[in-house]
């Protein structure tokens, strides 16, 4: 049995709470052993959306496999939202001492630098909280425009939805990415973001459809688009013929073929690579061009 305690404050947002809790829920409709719990400090905890919300007041036990999840809330200023008190940070922080991991969505990025779990790690939180986060907490080091981060035990994610990446990462590494699978398909959530991934992506403006055998081979260029992935593979992991995928994935995204659609991909993580400091040489590299040209080529014609 593997314990997920979400810490609730005033003005949660419910999508922060209720995105990875379904994730770890469909978990167990999938055969694995979660529970479920919600913590505050008051019994009563007004979300940011109006709905009210009930949560305990006294901790469950916990032990090293298990996981603390901070949701974010809502407020203009990290410095100016409701934040958790001493109690609350001590439990995190002994929780996170004892072997287990503390994650957080959004702004709950503050309440786990308050705690003193972000000094010498990578964190990062919603893209306009960023630069607040940075500088109320210089010894961590914030990385911008990334849906989350792990470093030591400690995973911070971006805003909102973005903790269901989070979770189905958590999933994936304890469990392996087949049951991660199976939980972002139950939940009809076809574009599963990796941590590195910009806050905003090409997978996501491809996904608006329900055609499960083109999420399939999405899936598949999704995990492995630096790599050469011919029609053929691709055709053979979706169990159909080559002329039906190409029909079936241009009609589901818009006219795109299957390379099109990994160029894309490449395209859009070279740009972030770039943005980052990096050459086009060196980029076109990690995306998995033999050279710069086809690169340059290419974000020419996207120009």
């Amino acid at each position: 049995m593997s314990h997920v305690v979400f810490v609730l404050l005033p003005q949660v947002h419910l999508l922060d709470v209720a995105g990875p809790a379904q994730v770890f829920d469909t978990a167990v409709n999938c055969g694995q052993p979660y529970r479920l719990s919600y913590v505050a400090e008051h019994e009563d905890v007004p979300s940011a959306q109006g709905l009210p919300l009930t949560a305990r007041t006294r901790w469950p036990t916990l032990g090293p496999g298990d996981l603390v999840v901070v949701p974010g809330w809502q407020t203009t200023t990290l410095r100016a939202g409701p934040g958790p008190g001493p109690a609350l940070l001590e439990r995190m922080r002994a929780h996170h001492a004892a072997g287990g991991t503390v994650a957080s969505v959004c702004a709950g990025a503050e309440a786990l630098g308050r705690a003193g779990l972000l000094d010498g790690r990578r964190c990062t939180t919603h893209h306009a909280h960023q630069d607040e986060l940075a500088a109320r907490y210089p010894r961590a080091t914030v990385v911008r425009d990334v849906l989350f981060t792990s470093d030591d035990r400690v995973v911070t994610s971006a805003g909102i939805a973005s903790g269901i990446d989070l979770a189905l990462h958590l999933l994936s590494v304890r469990h392996g990415p087949a049951l991660a699978a199976r939980v972002a398909r139950g939940m009809v959530v076809y574009a599963r973001r990796n941590g590195h991934e910009p806050q905003t992506s090409a997978m996501l403006r491809h996904r608006a459809h329900l055609d499960d055998t083109v999420h399939r081979v999405q899936d598949l260029i999704d995990a492995r688009f630096t790599e050469p992935l011919t029609l053929a593979r691709l055709a053979d992991h979706a169990g159909v013929s080559q002329r039906t995928l190409t029909r079936l994935f241009g009609r589901a995204t818009g006219g795109l073929t299957p390379l099109r659609y990994q160029q894309t991909l490449r395209l859009e993580r070279a740009a972030h690579l770039i943005s980052h400091g990096a050459t086009v040489e060196a980029a076109a590299r990690d995306v998995g061009f033999e050279d710069a040209r086809m690169l340059r080529r290419l974000r020419a014609r996207a120009a």
